[in-house]
């Protein structure tokens, strides 16, 4: 059974450019032996985090909505591959609100010290972030990168590596450029390599 990569797409647009380098990567991941899944944050529904502290004793999250499943997920997949455009110099909403509910891994990591990985799956974990921006602006991925660090962090998945693609504004179409679409694949597939290595 191979490893297993989940593909966590935060753009509203299902199929637009960010998914289909998303799937170029998990393309890649699968033709390197892994497993695949791919969530669409946008297609769930789930209400934002409430800070209501349950997770803080428990495990889980009070509140009972599509999140409940995402947590078994993430804690036995062997590494992620995130991707978002940027919104607003950072990312958009629903993907924040997703990470948010993380409370739950944040709390038995930070909280009771209690992390829900281990120290053998943490070591082969990790994270590849897929990030695409309209404009070319200074700094334009620095906030949604820092999200993404944060949250690789909290679910024990070590940011591993990155392609990040301005000026879609110009672009337009990423299927168009096949050179964009080679390179997330090219970089799911080293992701696959070093999981069926470890």
């Amino acid at each position: 059974m191979g490893k297993k990569v989940i593909g966590l797409l935060g753009s509203p647009l299902t199929e637009g450019n960010t998914a289909k380098l998303l799937e170029r990567a998990l393309q890649g991941a699968r033709d390197a032996g892994c497993e695949t899944e791919t969530i669409a944050v946008a297609s769930m529904s789930f209400e934002a985090c409430m800070e209501m502290m349950f997770c803080r004793e428990h495990e889980t999250c009070i509140m009972d909505d599509e999140m409940q499943p995402m947590y078994g997920k993430f804690k036995d997949m062997d590494s992620l591959i995130l991707a978002t455009p940027v919104m607003t110099m950072g990312i958009p909403g629903k993907l924040k609100s997703f990470m948010d509910r993380f409370q739950v891994f944040f709390n038995a990591k930070y909280v009771r010290q209690q992390p829900f990985i281990t120290k053998e799956q943490k070591k082969l974990r990790r994270g590849l972030f897929i990030c695409i921006s309209g404009m070319k602006i200074p700094d334009v991925f620095a906030g949604a990168k820092k999200t993404a660090e944060a949250f690789f962090d909290i679910i024990d998945c070590r940011y591993w590596d990155e392609l990040l693609i301005n000026d879609m504004d110009t672009i337009r179409d990423v299927s168009a450029h096949p050179g964009l679409l080679d390179a997330a694949y090219k970089k799911g597939f080293a992701l696959g390599e070093l999981l069926k290595k470890s």
